[in-house]
């Protein structure tokens, strides 16, 4: 059984920008919400500089793909699938993200 944590409004999230959550589990995560409305989340840890920075990314689009750049090496990590586009064996662990009655709720691995 998976643990759901309320992190924040969904009027909260700015489309195209990242906020950054802590589970209960102290995990960190970066909950994103794009300019046509999708959710994602992903840690918040970039697995190139281990700091906890991917929240602060810029969010866009590669060849139909949404991605994070990460603000301390500018690799890009999928949105969906958390794999760095520029070193495919490099990801970072995707959650479950949904909204409940206009709240974002995130899913602990």
């Amino acid at each position: 059984m998976t643990e759901a944590t309320t992190v924040c409004a969904l009027a909260d999230l700015i489309p195209d920008r990242g906020a950054a959550a802590l589970l209960p589990s102290g995990e960190q995560v970066a909950v994103f919400r794009t300019g046509s409305g999708e959710l994602f989340a992903l840690s918040n840890i970039d697995p190139f500089s281990r700091a906890a920075v991917l929240s602060r990314g810029i969010v866009g689009d590669l060849r139909g793909v949404p991605v994070v750049a990460s603000p301390m090496h500018k690799q890009h990590f999928a949105l969906r699938t958390g794999e760095c586009v520029e070193d495919p064996a490099v990801s970072v662990p995707v959650y479950p993200v949904r909204v409940e009655s206009g709240r974002v709720v995130v899913e602990a691995r």
